[in-house]
């Protein structure tokens, strides 16, 4: 299938189908938010605008890339919040790469956002909904990032079958520079296991879908039959 691959800065019009990719780390994060229990995400444009979301809807959360900030509850880093309990709560997320990919396709009819911790699921998702063609948003490095694209690669070889062998896609990723830079603690508000959580493949039974509701772009989980978590 004649997928695309396009840098957030290529997008010059909007697909049919997108799927928006940032494995380090804003699409990890989400996952492991819905894990612990959060019912949304809502994707915020700016950090100002999350602040004020947040401020505007009482028990509402906010997260961001970074170290921690006043307002923030959260930073985008999983090692940092696989132990946290979000049962029911609303999370505000802005991020440097991958909230900007998926508001910037957020008017398409199929938006789904993902990592590898969500890339089968993701495949089975989009072979369910016999979407045809996909735009993969590459959101790291403005489309260049390889631990994006080879995730994106990944998921659109597994959209044609599940015989695919996952390791030197993963392996790509492992070496990426954003992983050396995650490794060596050169991003803010990093945890040490960061890394190796961002490379463990299909860790939920869920995809990640980005719909408008109302004025907000928020994404929820959509259980995939077939898939169980690991």
């Amino acid at each position: 299938m004649d997928h695309r691959f396009l840098g957030i800065p290529e997008l010059t019009s909007v697909p049919r189908v997108a799927v928006v990719i940032d494995v380090m780390r804003a699409f990890t994060v989400a996952a492991w938010a819905f894990s612990r229990g959060a019912e949304r995400i809502v994707l915020a444009p700016t950090v100002s605008e999350a602040l004020a979301l947040k401020e505007s809807h009482p028990g509402w959360l906010a997260l961001k890339d970074g170290a921690p900030a006043p307002g923030f509850d959260a930073v985008n880093s999983p090692g940092q919040l696989r132990t946290r309990d979000f049962a029911g709560r609303t999370l505000v997320q802005k991020t440097t790469a991958g909230t900007v990919g998926a508001l910037a396709v957020a008017d398409a009819p199929l938006v789904l956002c993902a990592s590898f911790v969500v890339a089968g699921p993701t495949a089975r998702f989009l072979r369910s909904e016999d979407s045809g063609p996909v735009t993969f948003v590459v959101t790291g490095e403005e489309g260049r990032a390889d631990e994006d694209l080879a995730c994106a690669q990944y998921i659109g070889e597994r959209i044609a079958g599940e015989g695919v062998d996952a390791a030197p896609y993963v392996h790509r990723a492992r070496n990426s520079r954003a992983a050396d830079e995650l490794s060596r603690g050169q991003r803010r508000g990093c945890h040490p296991d960061d890394v190796e959580l961002c490379l463990e493949v299909d860790r939920f039974p869920f995809a990640m879908v980005a719909r408008r509701e109302d004025s907000l772009t928020v994404l929820r989980p959509v259980t995939v039959p077939g898939t169980a978590a690991h």
